[in-house]
C-alpha cells in the first residue's frame, strides 16, 4: 500500500518536527494568552514536554496554556539559530505521579540544569509545578521553503528598570578617543 501525497507530506512534517525538537535546547511557545516565550524542554514519545511555574522553574503564567487548549510551538535550527519550523500543538497537563507524568519527569530531570534540589526535584515538581505535553496537531505553520516575509521581531516587554542618571556628556570622548602612539 502506498502513501498518498498528503500522508507522505505529513510523515515528512512529523520527522522535521521531531528532529528539530530533539536537537534544540529551547522552543518558543505561544499560547492564546500572550507573546511567545522561550522554554527548555525534552522531546518524549511524540511531543514536547516541559515543566514550569513553581518557585524555581521557568514561568508559564501569562501564556494561557491550559489542559486541552492549543499553542503554537516554534523551533529554531541548531546551526544558524533561525526559525526552522512552527506547528500547532494540543496542550495536555499531566497529573502528578501518573504513568505519563513519571515517564516525562524522568526525561525532564535528566535535562534540568543546576537544580538546587537535584535529588528531590521530582517531589517539588509534583507539589509546585505543572508538567505539560505539547503534541503536534495539524499542518505545519512554517517550514523550510514556506516561511513568512514578516520579521516576527517582538516589541520589548515593559519593565520598571530604568537608567538612574543620564549619560555623562564626556563619555563618548572617553570611549572613542584614539590612542596616541608612544
Amino acid at each position: 500500500m502506498t502513501e498518498s501525497p498528503q500522508q507522505h507530506h505529513s510523515t515528512l512534517d512529523r520527522a522535521l518536527i521531531e528532529e528539530t525538537a530533539k536537537k534544540s535546547g529551547l522552543v518558543w511557545v505561544r499560547g492564546p494568552g500572550g507573546p511567545a516565550r522561550a522554554l527548555w524542554h525534552v522531546w518524549h514519545e511524540g511531543a514536547v514536554c516541559l515543566v514550569g511555574d513553581g518557585s524555581l522553574e521557568q514561568p508559564l503564567e501569562g501564556l494561557g496554556l491550559t489542559d486541552g487548549g492549543g499553542a503554537t510551538v516554534t523551533v529554531r535550527g541548531k546551526d544558524k539559530g533561525a526559525r526552522l519550523v512552527a506547528w500547532p500543538a494540543r496542550v495536555s497537563e499531566l497529573p502528578p505521579h501518573g504513568e505519563e507524568w513519571e515517564a516525562a519527569v524522568a526525561e525532564l530531570k535528566g535535562k534540568r540544569l543546576n537544580a538546587p534540589d537535584a535529588d528531590t526535584v521530582t517531589d517539588r515538581w509534583a507539589r509546585e509545578s505543572r508538567v505539560l505535553r505539547l503534541e503536534p496537531e495539524g499542518a505545519l505553520l512554517e517550514r523550510p521553503g514556506a516561511m513568512p516575509d514578516a520579521s516576527h521581531a517582538a516589541a520589548p516587554l515593559h519593565t520598571p528598570a530604568t537608567t538612574r542618571n543620564p549619560q555623562p556628556a564626556g563619555l563618548p570622548r572617553l570611549l572613542f578617543r584614539r590612542r596616541r602612539k608612544p
